[in-house]
């Protein structure tokens, strides 16, 4: 089972790439407590050293479809900012979306194509409906259908079917892609700020949590 999911800052300020550096690095660590692996496939770096904009990551393993879940939607990195000494904010928003990263390309095949004999009505010349020279070619799994009569030979209008269908199932493959490519641009426009779905903070030292917890 593997899973990808994108981390964007969104349009945030930089400390959310700051944040999604450390969310990130929150993440991995969860991931491997759980026998998961990852996978860096994409980083967009932030301005400053050490951040980033957005990354795409692969988790493999048993259960990472569950674990990208547990991490889905508005995620908060809660820490003063390292940037700004002036400003009380301490919540900076990172979004997270499982998206698919590639169309799987349809495999063209002359066996997958019924090729029948026709006849066309309509103008044309007087040897057009004296014989069947023309194709009806239906590629089985995907449905399409093309009807070829512009020769008077029939196995050329059959090879201009089988080229016709081949062009159709590239140009749907192209468009799969594209759409895919878009809905994973779109997430970027997609974060909301505040009701995040988890919060992280920095890890407290030993020493920190002892003096937080005298009297």
């Amino acid at each position: 089972m593997s899973v990808h999911l994108l981390l964007s800052a969104g349009r945030g300020p930089q400390e959310c790439a700051w944040a999604l550096a450390r969310l990130l690095l929150r993440l991995e660590a969860d991931a491997t407590r759980q026998d998961l692996e990852t996978h860096r496939v994409q980083t967009v770096p932030g301005d400053r050293s050490g951040t980033y904009q957005s990354v795409l990551v692969q988790i493999s393993g048993a259960g990472a479809e569950a674990f990208a879940a547990s991490w889905t939607g508005t995620l908060c990195w809660q820490a003063p900012s390292p940037y700004r000494a002036n400003t009380s904010r301490k919540n900076w928003y990172v979004i997270a979306q499982p998206c698919q990263v590639d169309t799987p390309r349809t495999t063209f095949a002359e066996a997958d194509v019924d090729i029948v004999a026709c006849r066309t009505g309509g103008p044309g010349g007087q040897h057009r409906n004296k014989a069947s020279t023309a194709v009806r070619a239906t590629h089985r799994p995907s449905g399409i259908v093309v009807v070829v009569d512009t020769e008077r030979q029939f196995s050329l209008n059959r090879r201009i079917a089988l080229q016709l269908l081949r062009q159709r199932l590239e140009h749907g493959d192209e468009v799969a892609g594209r759409a895919v490519t878009t809905a994973r641009r779109r997430i970027h426009d997609e974060l909301v700020r505040g009701d995040p779905t988890r919060v992280e903070r920095p890890e407290t030292s030993k020493r920190d949590r002892h003096r937080h917890l005298q009297p």
